[in-house]
């Protein structure tokens, strides 16, 4: 609690004119003699003109110095004086008590946030008014008169008034009050009367109870991260709530206050809690998310917490960062806010291992707080080793000069606590990060430390154990490059994480497909099983490396297998597996790429597959790669479809590499698709279900999951008896977010356009799409699209919506391309993002068909306008590959000309080309395309 006396102030303050406005409120006072809601208005009119003034200033002076601290406590400080100002005017004009009586006492006082002294823009005023016993009428005339005139001036209000014996008894059973009286702060009134709440509050309600108040409040920030998220990673994270956030520094504060009875953060130093370069990193970080988050809003005019992708590129700006090649100037500021999340995470650790140490908190709290460590032995030698010691089931240095004796102890720390189970003992870890330069050339090229390297990646617990590596630092200084990708997000939808958090989430991935048991990994666990053993160790660094150049103006894949042939013989690899870890990395997108937008039932583009990865060898550990990578990406991009996509890919292309009859192998396995299909579905009379076998091509029974599968058996039985010409099946994914439509109708040539165009009519956004037909012409077609609603009711409505749309199509009672334009007029807004248009035609993947890739920025209707497109081009399509990557779109259609040839005359393929740029950059098709 801190206590701020008023005190005479100068005759003008740049950031408020106190002197000159106290001067005209009274002026206003005296010319309104009498009239007091006529002064109450123009009180508040006054004071409202003053306060945007004067938050203008304070956004030019932010856009300057770039100070958020600064920024957050003149805010403050404007605030101050306004409520000092209705104070006076209160008692000497509205409410004035010559000969006061004791009941006629009041402190206001500033609490929560606004006690701290710093406010965002945007934030709540928390008041608290103290009064000596109970309410009187002149205490609650002063308070009213206060708080309507702070609501006059649109200000967001929260307030309590109590007597001091109220306060006490309230602090003592709710632990948010008790927050907030710790934070209280003196404006304006009978000071006496708020320091008898401070000496209370201290005898009566602190002493004796740190340990109960350090338990509530980190129980309390496990729950916060629990709902915002618990990475700190989190490509749009929350500067208030989030990880790394301000919360987290208001929690390290409040309880620093609570138990070493400080006031202000600098007192930490004096009481040993941080050491001097800690407490700069503290103020830096304090400093930095106030830049962040009065930028936010300013920006967006509300209490906007989340750093959204529409927000970044602003906030980048506005703090002046700007464009290196391979990273936008969005990207290094994000970089910078991570780096700084990172170290509250640091201090954080720090401040829980001293209050352990002096058992102002217990271990359980701690347990879930920290790396999850358990009461245990007191101090013990770690086995193999005389450096390191066994402290309550952390490891700790068993001297201070443990790593400047041996540096190479600074990996071996990590591997003996992932051998024998141990978690880290905050101390350690910050000697680790203090000691960082001692990680130079000579410990890079040292065998044994590159050799323990390995052996932490490749054992049990290789995720955890690599994410403190990092989060030391130590990582990052020695693999130099791993250390370039540090905190680095990339500015797009797709990526949920930073690209340092995502290798090592793959990490774990890799470990989770090789203890099997995950039905998630079928095909990769059994792949894992057959790869060559000598293999498993080079597939883990590759997994480590696949994504380390990013952020480089070159290709991130070929820039990748250039640094991993640069580092593997140093970690003990050979010749030929550094090369095939090149290789690995160079191709590690390959494989996502063809089975998620080619034919899979053409056998061109299993054949250009398999001339890509050459080996059955090479094809299972770039299958493996390739399902770690994007199950890593974040939640709900792996399903069941991209896996069975994945099982299709490698089982055609296998019998190609081995020689193999490749049509009986296949023939074999659309066999084996069937026959579990059967198995699981016994819900027909075999007659019935032969028949239905037979009305799919073997595509289908490739390509789609047995969930799936199992599904559309079901919805094409129930539609036949129903009778309807079409017929929809509504089902909701919940780790994707997606709401998926299985259509079932006759075939009809523009029967996807009518679809895409029946979506974007309702404002939905195809994510993907699987597009079928079965032997006696009838169109299966499942829809992946956004969810809108919350509820799956609200979804299954609009589902029905487009249903019905669909069929005022086909019948001709409604013209999509009215409907589609109406929807899009009302939804027009731009993007954060920027994807360049391409357009790719090509021959070589198909022999039947011309392929036609388009890759570009998302937006609803896009699906319905490029095969509105293509079919005004004269093309049929044959079928299509609909995906997207974030905010990338990324569409493949297989099409021919009218007569079903391929497209070969080159003036014919630049118009196509340019028509479908033109409409991917510019939102419509060119007036006259190209016939």
């Amino acid at each position: 609690m801190d206590s701020v006396v008023t005190q005479a102030r100068p005759e003008a303050d740049e950031r408020f004119d106190t002197a000159r406005i106290t001067a005209a409120v009274d002026a206003l006072a005296a010319r309104h003699a009498g009239h007091e809601d006529v002064f109450r208005t123009h009180l508040a009119q006054l004071l409202k003109a003053e306060f945007i003034k004067a938050r203008a200033i304070a956004q030019e002076v932010l856009l300057k110095d770039r100070h958020g601290r600064r920024c957050a406590e003149r805010l403050c400080f404007i605030q101050d004086e306004i409520i000092r100002i209705l104070f006076a005017a209160a008692t000497h004009h509205l409410y004035r008590s010559p000969v006061p009586t004791g009941a006629e006492r009041m402190a206001v006082v500033a609490t929560g946030g606004y006690g701290r002294g710093l406010m965002a823009p945007e934030s709540d005023i928390d008041l608290l008014f103290i009064l000596p016993y109970k309410q009187t009428a002149w205490g609650e005339q002063v308070a009213e008169a206060i708080l309507y005139c702070l609501w006059d001036m649109g200000l967001k209000v929260g307030h309590a008034t109590r007597s001091v014996d109220e306060s006490i008894r309230q602090a003592r059973g709710d632990m948010t009050i008790r927050t907030a009286i710790l934070e209280t702060r003196f404006l304006t009134g009978d000071q006496p009367l708020y320091d008898e709440l401070v000496a209370r509050f201290d005898k009566e309600v602190v002493q004796g109870s740190a340990a109960e108040f350090v338990t509530a409040k980190l129980a309390e920030r496990e729950e916060r991260l629990r709902r915002a998220g618990q990475s700190r990673y989190l490509v749009e994270p929350n500067v208030k709530d989030g990880k790394g956030g301000l919360r987290d520094l208001h929690t390290l504060f409040w309880i620093a206050k609570y138990v070493y009875r400080v006031r202000t953060t600098d007192e930490l130093v004096e009481r040993g809690v941080f050491d001097a370069q800690e407490y700069r990193i503290f103020r830096r970080c304090e400093d930095f998310l106030w830049s962040v988050r009065c930028n936010l809003h300013f920006v967006s005019g509300r209490a906007e917490e989340r750093v959204s992708f529409d927000m970044q590129r602003e906030i980048a700006v506005r703090l002046g960062y700007t464009s290196h090649p391979g990273m936008q100037d969005v990207e290094r500021f994000m970089k910078h806010y991570f780096l700084i999340a990172k170290d509250v995470g640091d201090l954080t650790a720090i401040l829980c291992a001293k209050l352990e140490d002096q058992q102002a908190k217990p271990a359980p709290v701690l347990s879930r707080m920290m790396a999850r460590f358990r009461p245990g032995l007191k101090q013990r030698r770690v086995p193999e080793s005389d450096d390191f010691i066994v402290d309550n089931n952390r490891i700790n240095l068993a001297a201070p000069d443990v790593f400047k004796h041996d540096p190479v102890n600074l990996i071996r720390i990590f591997r003996l606590a992932q051998k024998n189970n141990l978690a880290f003992h905050p101390d350690a870890m910050r000697a680790a990060t203090r000691s960082l330069k001692l990680i130079n050339t000579q410990l890079r090229e040292s065998p044994e430390a590159n050799r323990i390297f390995m052996e932490i990646l490749t054992s049990d617990d290789a995720e955890i154990v690599l994410r403190r590596m990092n989060e030391t630092g130590v990582l990052g200084r020695f693999i130099r490059t791993f250390g370039k990708i540090v905190a680095m997000m990339q500015f797009n939808m797709y990526h949920h994480y930073t690209v340092d958090e995502h290798l090592i989430r793959c990490i774990g991935i890799l470990q989770e497909i090789e203890r099997g048991g995950n039905d998630e990994f079928i095909v990769a666990s059994d792949l894992m099983r057959k790869i060559r053993p000598e293999h498993r160790k080079l597939l883990y660094i590759t997994t480590l490396l696949h994504d380390i150049a990013k952020g480089r103006p070159e290709d991130h894949s070929i820039a990748g297998a250039k640094v991993a042939r640069r580092l593997c013989p140093r970690l003990g690899f050979n010749a030929a597996d550094t090369e095939l870890i090149a290789w690995l990395i160079e191709q590690h997108l390959t494989m996502s790429v063809v089975a998620q937008s080619r034919d899979l039932s053409d056998r061109k583009t299993i054949e250009n597959f398999a001339a890509v990865v050459q080996s059955v060898e090479q094809m299972k550990l770039l299958t493996i790669l390739t399902t770690a990578d994007i199950r890593g990406v974040g939640p709900g991009v792996w399903n069941g479809w991209k896996a069975q996509l994945l099982r299709t890919l490698y089982y055609e292309t296998e019998p190609v590499l081995t020689g193999g009859f490749s049509e009986v192998n296949r023939a074999q396995r659309i066999a084996v698709a069937q026959s579990e299909f059967r198995a699981a579905f016994t819900e027909w009379p075999a007659a019935e279900l032969n028949t239905y076998i037979a009305r799919h091509y073997p595509a289908y029974w490739l390509k789609v999951d047995l969930p799936h599968k199992i599904r559309h058996a079901r919805f094409m039985r129930s539609s036949e008896q129903g009778g309807a010409k079409l017929n929809i099946n509504v089902g909701f994914d919940e780790v994707r977010g997606v709401t998926e439509l299985t259509i079932l109708a006759q075939d009809h040539p523009w029967l996807l356009s009518i679809i895409a165009g029946a979506c974007a009519s309702a404002g939905a956004n195809i994510v993907d799409a699987q597009i079928y037909t079965t032997t006696d012409g009838l169109a299966l077609d499942t829809i992946a699209i956004s969810r809108e609603y919350d509820r799956d009711e609200d979804e299954g409505r609009r589902a029905t919506r487009i249903g019905e749309m669909i069929e005022d199509v086909l019948e001709g009672k409604l013209r999509l391309p009215e409907a589609v334009a109406k929807r899009a007029a009302g939804r027009a807004r731009s993007r954060p993002f920027v994807v360049e248009p391409e357009a790719i035609i090509n021959n070589q993947w198909s022999d039947r068909y011309t392929v036609i890739e388009v890759s570009g920025l998302d937006r609803p209707g896009l699906l319905y306008q490029l095969t509105t497109a293509i079919s005004k081009l004269n093309l049929n399509i044959a079928s299509a590959h609909v995906a997207t990557f974030g905010e990338r779109a990324r569409d493949v259609f297989y099409v021919t000309d009218l007569l079903g040839a391929q497209i070969n005359a080159p003036t014919r393929q630049a118009a196509i080309k340019r028509a479908l740029i033109h409409l991917l950059a510019n939102g419509d098709v060119e007036e006259k395309p190209a016939a």
